[in-house]
């Protein structure tokens, strides 16, 4: 079987990669010159934990290629991917332009039939104008060819998509005939043959499916945020009441830790659409809304503690902060709506130098942040402690899980120390000096003391 999938983003090569390690023929195509010149010398434009080894794999075995011209390859295709990006506009709502692009670009060029099938996250309906955008472009040039559409949403985490991808939870797929179904199955066969579930239902169902699925898991953090910021007012400890909820096996734990906020480039995005695409039928997502809210001013709240901590604003100007952990979440490098960002922004306005440190989302800062006069960038953990009055704990990976506190508190001028994660332990700090600051866990409660 050959496939193309059109966007080499995220999704995009990921999707690819991995169907070319089932043994599928796959050419992924971008209009970004300098992108494909970068993955044909095997060069990997994100980081994501084992892409880079599996892309140079099925780069030698010959199953996986690169294009930028996707005309040029079409009519050797029995399935296309759209998997470009689709940002958000201004009032929210997905830009599906890049998706309706391709779909035209499919219309001008095709010459046999192809099932086109979406794998960007994409509203309601977006299928529907992919399918009309064809048409069209057929009737201009006067074929009357078959062709199929399909939803088939993706549902990867990142800094664990290889995983995802072969070994899903479930495999979503939106179809409207018995030839696109049948299509599909072959591409997922060795995934059925492997007993994960493949679901099918109608393009519809499944394109709300991909929105509804970010947003239950959103929802759940934004609620332990919200009782975490309650915890703190009323004396409770968070860890503690979370622990007593998740036992609950109608509840459960994933995505129950309260923290800082999520960010990245699916759950904002998404929630925001999701909203959107409620007021476009006339129908308010109240919850969906009041999770969108908690999240946005949650990722303040590490901002709000150093100033809790140091007595007001104005004396933070001239402190020098210490952060560990710049990417949205651990094993990633992206800083998309990352609530490092916000802190970082309001530290600067606030006058604070920074030291900044995330052994991989580094070169993603500095592109972002650049030359800052007030922000220098640390070559490890220890190394931003320096002459720093706070430190601040934004990512939690790995090696942020246990340090040596005792060289913390010799490094560091100050003695704060604000966990954004909840990831330490109150009396491992206390015993030596340093002043423990976390979410949701009040100072009040006995077990604190």
């Amino acid at each position: 079987m050959k496939i193309a999938v059109v966007g080499t983003g995220y999704v995009g090569l990921v999707t690819g990669t991995c169907f070319a390690e089932t043994g599928v023929d796959v050419t992924c195509v971008d209009i970004n010159e300098e992108k494909i010149r970068q993955l044909k010398n095997g060069q990997i434009p994100i980081y994501e934990p084992g892409l880079e080894e599996m892309v140079k794999r099925n780069v030698a075995n010959r199953r996986l290629h690169f294009t930028t011209d996707l005309a040029s390859v079409l009519n050797d295709m029995q399935i296309v991917f759209l998997a470009v990006g689709t940002p958000p506009d201004e009032d929210g709502s997905a830009d599906i332009s890049y998706v309706l692009n391709v779909a035209r670009t499919i219309g001008e060029n095709m010459q046999h039939y192809v099932l086109v099938a979406t794998k960007s996250t994409v509203p309601v309906g977006t299928a529907m104008k992919v399918r009309q955008t064809i048409a069209l472009e057929l009737e201009r040039r006067g074929l009357d060819l078959e062709f199929d559409v399909a939803s088939n949403p993706e549902f990867l985490k990142e800094g664990a998509a290889l995983k995802d991808f072969m070994s899903p939870d479930r495999v979503v797929v939106g179809v409207d005939s018995d030839r696109a179904r049948s299509l599909m199955e072959r591409l997922y066969k060795p995934f059925m043959l492997n007993s994960f579930r493949v679901i099918f239902m109608d393009i519809p169902s499944a394109e709300m499916t991909k929105y509804a699925a970010n947003a239950m898991l959103a929802t759940r953090i934004s609620f332990m945020n919200d009782i975490a910021n309650l915890c703190e007012r009323v004396g409770a400890d968070v860890g503690m009441v979370r622990a007593g909820i998740t036992s609950d096996s109608r509840i459960g734990s994933k995505f129950m830790y309260p923290g800082c906020g999520y960010g990245g480039s699916c759950f904002p995005k998404d929630v925001k659409a999701l909203v959107q695409t409620g007021r476009e039928n006339g129908y308010r997502m109240r919850v969906v809304e009041a999770v969108e809210q908690v999240n946005e001013n949650q990722k303040h709240i590490l901002f709000d503690k150093l100033v809790d901590a140091f007595g007001g604003s104005d004396n933070l100007r001239g402190k020098r902060i210490a952060v560990w952990g710049l990417s949205f979440k651990p094993e990633t490098d992206d800083m998309r709506e990352a609530p490092a960002l916000i802190l970082i922004g309001q530290l600067l306005n606030a006058g604070c130098e920074l030291a900044l440190y995330d052994h991989i989302a580094i070169g993603e800062a500095k592109r972002r942040l650049g030359n800052h006069q007030n922000i220098r960038y640390g070559n490890d953990m220890y190394d931003v402690l320096n002459d720093a009055d706070a430190l601040v704990v934004v990512t939690e990976w790995k090696e942020f899980r246990v340090p040596n506190w005792t060289m913390v508190a010799q490094r560091i001028k100050g003695n704060v120390v604000v966990d954004g994660r909840n990831i330490y332990d109150y009396h491992d700090l206390n015993s030596v000096g340093l002043s423990y600051v976390s979410i949701g866990r009040s100072p009040k409660n006995p077990c604190m003391d």
